[in-house]
């Protein structure tokens, strides 16, 4: 079986040191070196996981960037429906997929190499500088695995790069139980962290340090924690009724190592909270005037430019950016996109419903003074601050310089029905987040910084893991929740808001109100709210509503996406010509745009639908071919809840 042991040598442990495509490892090492001795110098090593830091996210050149990762939830829509919710339409692959271990491979060379040569004091420079580079490759293996664990769940654990023998490779395929994953992914953190600088030798914020590596082990241990207490019992956790792992002789009586699930949630909770409170403790929030900096001679707002600067090492709420740089041809296009319509990304009715009144009141209770949705210069008047700096208006100044080729300087009325995805409103709203006021960065030339870790996730982090664990709100979550309804402009009685919220209007909208179906209590979904308009269009609304378990009830009730009041709008007519069913939706369905619901040809008119498999991705069948030497059957790897082992059918 040649072509099995040489499909498991890609998956496993590739022949040669791999090259990535970019950056120093574009390179060979010199010819008269080996791998080996190439990694012989804190230089060296230095260079080597400085390459790794293109896994984390980064804005692409023709997009929002990392500003449209919250697109296909309840939070931003796209011009086109995800098919993920639209079951049926995502199948099984014969290839491909998220089992791959291309990253892992990557670190674990280095560590096979690093280690030995380490400990028999075979690499010359600083002692600081060597532990910190290899704290960076632990790092890095942690955050391959916790995109795995996100992903897929179980999975195998493989710390070594194996030799070139099928039976190795096919045994290393056993798929473990996911907490033990997420124990090994923190176990990783630990290393980094004994290793971390608490500032890199180099780079500054462009590369980690000690904090990062807490607040990564701190999101870790909150989604494992709370994905276990939301799927306790189901076959998306070890042990729990038809988990598929239990058909496995390997997995057979499978035991938690803290002696049961419940012990198992408490301690990742537990060190969920740790570890956000040294980051939280250590790092404070950005000054927020609650203000849009409309014009150049108005006083500028950190708290908005610290999503937006080149250069972002003057933000203590910043702990790790990426940096671009045009001589390199690093570039990306955020602030162009950031002033038309955020490349088709439209921001919900549910996302801007979810900001409250500065007095701390939703929209909807009495007394709050909302003005109501019909117009939208009015839209944002006496709100949450986060949605007035970041929601566009028409008429605003997207710039205070002429905008470049391709910018747009005033902010027009949202185009409802363009052809073009990068100019059509796909709600009516949008977002200006991340853009920069520099007329010359709305080209696809812009190098404004992409922020990966921001301190206000521990806050979040730990005022979240504090309830999930205790059913109450400490005196230290009490601290974190205040600074950020004040840096937010919005009363810091979190109580006023949990008093006034009714949650039969909030789960009518919110996934985030529900888990396993069912509502929450207020006070829980009013920190689950917080940490949703505290981090909107950062990329962490896909993940939170998959650990909460927030899909459930669309398993039998379709869900439709609205955007903006667009029938009762004040200013209807500055939308331009509109045809009903053809390029907006009727007013028969809904006075707000719903655009999905435009043309019966659209697999979401009828709203998106749920499927319980869909919380986790398929594993493609060729990963079974292989280890189970051409039958799926005998394969270690055993498929995802709810997805059959035939490429090309959805979930059952």
């Amino acid at each position: 079986m040649k072509l099995n042991i040489n499909h498991l040598v890609l998956l496993f442990s590739a022949a040669v040191l791999p090259l990535s495509c970019s950056g120093f490892l574009e390179k060979q090492p010199e010819s008269s070196l080996t791998p080996d001795q190439y990694l012989s110098t804190d230089a060296n090593l230095g260079s080597y996981a400085l390459d790794l830091y293109g896994m984390l996210p980064s804005h692409g050149q023709y997009s929002y960037g990392t500003f449209e990762y919250d697109k296909h939830t309840d939070n931003m829509a796209y011009v086109t429906p995800s098919d993920v919710f639209a079951p049926g339409y995502w199948r099984v692959q014969q290839s491909g997929g998220s089992y791959d271990f291309t990253y892992i491979y990557r670190c674990n060379y280095f560590l096979d190499i690093v280690g030995p040569k380490l400990a028999a004091g075979e690499i010359s420079g600083s002692p600081v500088n060597i532990n910190h580079y290899v704290g960076e490759v632990y790092f890095f293996r942690a955050w391959a695995y916790l995109q795995k664990l996100q992903a897929l769940g179980d999975f195998p654990i493989v710390k070594t790069c194996l030799p070139d023998d099928l039976a190795v490779l096919v045994s290393a395929s056993r798929r473990a139980p996911r907490n033990e994953v997420a124990r090994f992914i923190m176990d990783d953190l630990d290393k980094a962290i004994e290793l971390l600088a608490d500032n890199p030798p180099a780079g500054g914020k462009n590369r980690l340090g000690k904090a990062c590596a807490r607040l990564l082990k701190s999101r870790v241990a909150l989604y494992e924690g709370t994905w276990l207490k939301y799927f306790r019992g189901t076959a998306f956790v070890p042990g729990g009724n038809d988990w598929p792992g239990g058909t496995k002789e390997y997995n057979s009586g499978y035991e938690y190592p803290s002696g049961s699930i419940y012990n198992e949630i408490e301690w990742f909770l537990d060190q969920a909270m740790a570890e956000a409170k040294i980051v939280a403790d250590a790092f404070p929030l950005a000054e927020n005037t609650g203000t849009y900096q409309n014009l150049a001679s108005d006083p500028a707002n950190p708290y908005y430019d610290m999503f937006a600067s080149v250069n972002m090492d003057g933000y203590r709420e910043v702990m790790l950016y990426r940096s671009y740089d045009s001589g390199l041809g690093i570039e990306h296009a955020v602030s162009a996109y950031a002033s038309r319509a955020n490349n088709g990304c439209g921001t919900t009715k549910s996302m801007v419903d979810a900001f409250v009144m500065s007095n701390g009141k939703p929209v909807y209770a009495p007394g709050s003074g909302y003005r109501g949705d019909r117009d939208l210069m009015k839209l944002t008047e006496g709100r949450d601050s986060r949605l007035s700096v970041f929601l566009k208006k028409p008429g605003d100044n997207n710039f205070h310089t002429p905008a470049g080729s391709e910018g747009v300087t005033v902010e027009p009325w949202p185009d409802l029905t363009s052809g073009t995805t990068n100019n059509k409103y796909c709600t009516g709203y949008a977002l200006r987040k991340g853009k920069s006021f520099d007329g010359d960065m709305a080209t696809f030339h812009d190098v404004t910084g992409s922020i990966v870790f921001r301190a206000s996730e521990a806050y979040l982090n730990y005022i979240e893991a504090c309830y999930e664990r205790t059913g109450a709100v400490d005196g230290t979550a009490d601290g974190y929740w205040r600074a950020i309804r004040r840096r937010a402009g919005i009363e810091e009685d979190y109580n006023v808001t949990i008093d006034a919220t009714d949650m039969a209007v909030e789960a009518a909208t919110d996934w985030g109100a529900y888990s396993a179906g069912k509502v929450i209590d207020p006070v829980l979904f009013n920190i689950r709210r917080e940490r949703r308009c505290e981090l909107m269009a950062e990329g962490f609304r896909p993940y939170d509503i998959r650990r909460w378990r927030s899909m459930d009830q669309m398993i039998d009730t379709p869900y439709h996406v609205l955007g903006m009041n667009l029938w009762e709008n004040v200013n209807l007519a500055d939308f331009g010509p509109l045809e009903e069913g053809k390029t907006v939706s009727p007013k028969s369905f809904s006075s707000y745009l719903a655009p999905y619901h435009i043309s019966d040809n659209n697999r979401a008119y009828s709203g998106y639908r749920w499927k319980m498999a869909h919380y986790l991705d398929p594993i493609a069948i060729q990963h079974f071919l292989i280890t189970g030497e051409g039958s799926v059957e005998d394969s270690p790897l055993y498929q995802n809840p709810g997805w059959p082992t035939v490429a090309g059918e959805g979930a059952n």
